[in-house]
């Protein structure tokens, strides 16, 4: 009986250790809110936990962290909810990207920046509250190294706007369709008085009219000139679809038309597609590459 009750000891044992295995062979997500006292305001926010994040360890393990902007209409659960769970999932099982959290919080219709008057003050929340929460919370690596920045239409259109204006604050950035408009404001206006839904849908970010002072100190392209120096150390991303819906195509092309002129490396696709999740998605697995790649180096 001995040598038969020792084999099921071991089965037993052979059997946990598997079990803790798969436990931690996904990573999870934390969803939760931050009370912001700049927006007087519960923000939701989820997070993105690579394998191993809970395992216990002598010395706990820090992470480098991918803050991901999403899109109008969309919420902070949207990337996860979607399919982009899978994806970075997928890059991981096949060791194609290294562990890293991925932050998405809710941007409501802000394009993370502050309103004209600053009477929503979204880009002053994300820097000066957000980043040092998620940092004093999280087991991440702080300062630019260990810290980058995507998002998708007008999480694109932030997430290089965030990292233009403060490229001391990030190793990398990355776009997928942002919303870059190459449209003058008054263009835009006109077009908002015939019913056009693009300007309409900017305008709780912009005025209306569209502030002309507010939107040219917030213009990626105006920041990409004035902040040259500094992208010079910044490693840059981004893609948009040749038949993009809303006719991001062009600025995105103008985008690097100037970093190219300027001087600024950067990495810059045109493929073919619109503006959907289908395009986002396809693409997602170079976009999570790349912040990998540049992590890596940033060791």
């Amino acid at each position: 009986m001995k040598p038969h009750h020792y084999g099921f000891r071991n089965l037993y044992f052979l059997l946990f250790i598997f079990l803790s295995h798969l436990s931690h062979a996904q990573s999870r997500t934390d969803c939760n809110v931050i009370n912001s006292r700049i927006l007087k305001q519960a923000v939701h926010y989820c997070v993105q936990l690579p394998p191993g994040y809970d395992a216990k360890e002598s010395s706990p393990r820090r992470y480098p962290v991918l803050y991901f902007l999403h899109g109008l209409g969309q919420n902070e659960q949207t990337l996860f909810s979607t399919g982009g769970w899978s994806v970075i999932e997928d890059l991981r099982r096949q060791h194609k990207i290294d562990d890293f959290l991925v932050v998405a919080p809710e941007g409501k219709r802000s394009f993370y920046i502050n309103s004209p008057g600053d009477s929503f003050r979204y880009s002053d929340f994300f820097l000066q509250e957000f980043i040092l929460y998620v940092e004093s919370k999280y087991r991440v690596r702080p300062g630019r190294k260990g810290r980058s920045i995507t998002g998708v239409s007008m999480g694109g259109y932030g997430a290089l706007r965030f990292a233009f204006a403060h490229p001391e604050m990030f190793s990398a950035v990355s776009a997928q369709s942002a919303a870059l408009i190459t449209q003058t404001p008054q263009e835009l206006s006109a077009a908002g008085h015939s019913g056009a839904p693009l300007s309409r849908l900017m305008g709780p970010a912009f005025g209306e009219p569209i502030n002309l002072t507010h939107w040219q100190q917030n213009s990626v392209f105006g920041l990409a000139h004035k902040n040259q120096s500094g992208l010079k150390n910044l490693a840059i991303y981004f893609n948009c679809g040749q038949q993009d819906d809303f006719g991001f195509e062009d600025g995105a092309a103008a985008l690097h038309r100037q970093l190219q002129s300027e001087g600024v490396k950067h990495e810059y696709h045109s493929y073919p597609g619109d503006h959907s999740l289908t395009y986002f998605l396809s693409h997602m697995g170079e976009v999570m590459e790349f912040h990998s790649r540049v992590f890596r180096d940033q060791k």
